[in-house]
């Protein structure tokens, strides 16, 4: 499986510059061309992407998720939440790679296969990451009016926390 994987990507280069040659297109020209077009582009994507990723490093090295995790712990105590998930379910929206990272050190502390790791991957798999398509994705191509979006995208993702508390356990 890992030999396909390695050879997917070359072997799709390879047939596209192989079907140009037969339709007699010039393949490097018409690359050349479309990154012509997709550097605007990526000029457009740049200063959002860079608010987003500033704005992720000051929330979490700030230490305030942790203080409101310590604030909020006899809350999520009393209703059966187990605070490990929390990082997870916050951070999910903001950065999927933050979330995977805090999912791979879940599992690394208590394993993959306890009930921990089991509702921490079905948040992971169900929930997206919401502030990190608004920001780029809406940001890009100039919509400002995203508040809509953004509560409808935030309240998925809570449905999803929940609804992984709740059903997860009665499978677990």
């Amino acid at each position: 499986m890992k030999l396909l994987s390695n050879l997917f990507i070359p072997v799709l280069v390879l047939t596209i510059i192989i079907y140009g040659a037969k339709k007699k297109i010039n393949v490097y020209d018409s690359f050349l061309e479309g990154a012509k077009e997709g550097l605007p582009m990526i000029i457009n994507m740049f200063p959002p992407l860079l608010a987003m990723i500033l704005g992720i490093n000051i929330f979490t090295n700030s230490g305030l998720i942790d203080e409101m995790f310590q604030f909020l712990k006899p809350f999520f105590y009393f209703i059966h939440v187990p605070l490990e998930i929390l990082p997870i379910a916050v951070m999910r929206p903001l950065s999927g790679s933050f979330g995977l990272a805090l999912l791979n050190d879940l599992y690394t502390l208590y394993g993959v296969d306890n009930y921990l790791s089991i509702l921490a991957s079905i948040i992971q798999g169900s929930s997206d990451t919401t502030l990190y398509i608004i920001t780029l994705y809406f940001g890009t191509i100039g919509i400002q009016k995203i508040r809509y979006a953004l509560w409808a995208g935030l309240l998925a993702d809570l449905c999803t926390v929940i609804l992984s508390l709740l059903i997860v356990p009665l499978f677990f």
